[in-house]
């Protein structure tokens, strides 16, 4: 019998970071505009719950220029995010309004066994594919990896390893380039000290101390539609956001449009939210980018005049680093 699977969205986010949208509520716009009318109306929760249709973006627009987010909170989606560094890791983790999972390098080596076994092969050093199960085979086979990754540095340099860096190490530099070349090498000998460390006795759980922060990783997240839309989007998705969670809150975003558009077209940076509270019908980041809806704020949160905000959005929704 074939096992279950989750149906999934996907998106690239760029640098080797992919988002997907595990699961949700697909009555999640209605629930969130019964909510919405249920703190207002005298009517029989029946009627309420089995709001028609066309009043449902009519109540989500009636939340948002209230204020009123409390709704927002009954609709639940569960998103993981792959390839990411610990630098993106720790900046997510600080929405407390959220569940976590994160990968356990105190258990696992994460990624960093393929380098190191890539490294083996390019330096033609013959390592085990697996630690083995002793301690004396296990020691052994982190020696191995700790040599094949020196050597392989040795012989063919951080450019001749970019690649086989970058599957374990989010480098945001191309790999040509004097900065890519140096966080690549950096990344290299941290590994190859930590399997040093390994083949020495020390822990999983104290080896990881010497691994950059650039470090791959991978998450399950489960937010409420008020912490995405009031939160994570309006504080990620800015372009003073440090880029590589911008680039997951604009992913994110955009499978959350896929399966309700209803309430996170609206969403975006704080600008957008700061906009949608003093307008009586909310307007969305595409409309002010594209300067079919002027702002309405003197200056946004982030402290960019009126006539800057339309471009500062349009960049925060297209922008790449370049080159890589």
């Amino acid at each position: 019998m074939e096992a279950a699977r989750l149906e999934t969205l996907e998106a690239d986010a760029g640098y080797g970071i992919r988002v997907r949208l595990l699961h949700y509520n697909p009555d999640g716009e209605r629930i969130v505009a019964a909510s919405g009318k249920l703190s207002l109306s005298r009517k029989p929760l029946d009627r309420i719950l089995s709001i028609p249709e066309e009043e449902v973006e009519e109540w989500i627009r009636e939340t948002l220029a209230r204020g009123h987010m409390s709704p927002w909170e009954h609709s639940v989606y569960t998103w993981t995010v792959e390839g990411c560094t610990r630098v993106c890791s720790h900046q997510l983790v600080r929405h407390r309004i959220a569940s976590y999972i994160q990968q356990s390098m105190r258990y696992s080596e994460a990624a960093l066994r393929d380098l190191a076994l890539m490294a083996a092969g390019l330096a033609g050093v013959e390592c085990p594919a697996r630690p083995g199960r002793s301690q004396q085979e296990r020691r052994s086979a982190y020696a191995c990896y700790s040599r094949a990754v020196r050597e392989a540095l040795e012989a063919v340099g951080p450019a001749g390893l970019y690649n086989a860096v970058f599957r374990a190490y989010l480098i945001p530099y191309p790999a040509g380039s004097p900065q890519g070349l140096e966080m690549a090498r950096t990344a290299l000998e941290a590994t190859a000290t930590y399997y040093h460390l390994l083949s020495l006795g020390v822990p999983l759980e104290d080896a990881r101390y010497v691994i950059p922060h650039m470090v791959r990783t991978r998450l399950i997240v489960t937010m409420n539609a008020r912490e995405l839309a009031e939160s994570f989007i309006p504080l990620r998705s800015c372009m003073r956001a440090q880029w590589e969670i911008r680039l997951v809150a604009w992913a994110l975003r955009g499978l959350l449009l896929r399966v309700h558009p209803r309430l996170f077209k609206y969403t975006g940076p704080r600008c957008v939210l700061a906009e949608n509270r003093l307008r009586p019908r909310p307007v969305t980041p595409e409309e002010i980018a594209s300067g079919s809806v002027a702002p309405l704020l003197e200056r946004c949160p982030e402290g960019v005049p009126r006539r800057g905000i339309p471009a500062c959005l349009g960049s925060a929704m297209g922008w790449r680093r370049g080159g890589v």
